[in-house]
């Protein structure tokens, strides 16, 4: 099992930041293009619990695969939780907590993954998975950096805390 949390600030308010995660279509925003991430769900406005999202990536040589998620856990404006249901994960469990800080919002993501114990995965995992899933996240953080930071004309304070962990 893999753990990555990543912490960032947002200098925009709760309401602002709960307002932009809780909408699923923003999910675009923070993905990166070489994802060629599509939703194929229908999706309503606001997110809510039992919220099931689906969706074809391709992550590696242009190959597709399903992915299906589910909204499993939220408390308003605090944090909520995805889990995969189908997918390339044997665990993909993301947490989303949201913080009033300092004229901003902290957000911190907890990632537990796994891709599974086999040798197929194993290989996968050290070859391509691990720096996969660190690019994602790196690209998350500047996406949602030039995003909401371009929308204010207040200070900026970036702070960047990310911890991997096998």
């Amino acid at each position: 099992m893999r753990k990555l949390k990543q912490e960032q600030f947002l200098p925009i308010t709760l309401d602002e930041a709960w307002e932009f995660f809780a909408t699923p279509r923003n999910l675009n925003e923070v993905t990166p293009p070489d994802l060629t991430f599509e939703i194929t769900s229908d999706l309503p406005e606001k997110m809510y619990e039992g919220l099931i999202i689906t969706y074809k990536i391709k992550p590696m040589l242009n190959i597709p695969l399903d992915w299906c998620t589910e909204i499993t856990h939220i408390k308003d404006r605090q944090f909520f939780v995805d889990e995969q249901r189908k997918g390339p994960y044997n665990i993909w469990h993301h947490e989303h907590h949201f913080k009033e800080q300092d004229g901003g919002v902290l957000m911190t993501d907890i990632l537990h993954y796994d891709i599974g114990k086999w040798i197929i995965g194993w290989l996968a995992g050290e070859l391509f998975v691990h720096k996969k899933v660190k690019q994602i996240f790196t690209y998350r953080y500047k996406a949602l950096e030039s995003y909401f930071n371009k929308n204010t004309n207040t200070f900026q304070r970036s702070s960047r805390k990310v911890k991997y962990r096998q």
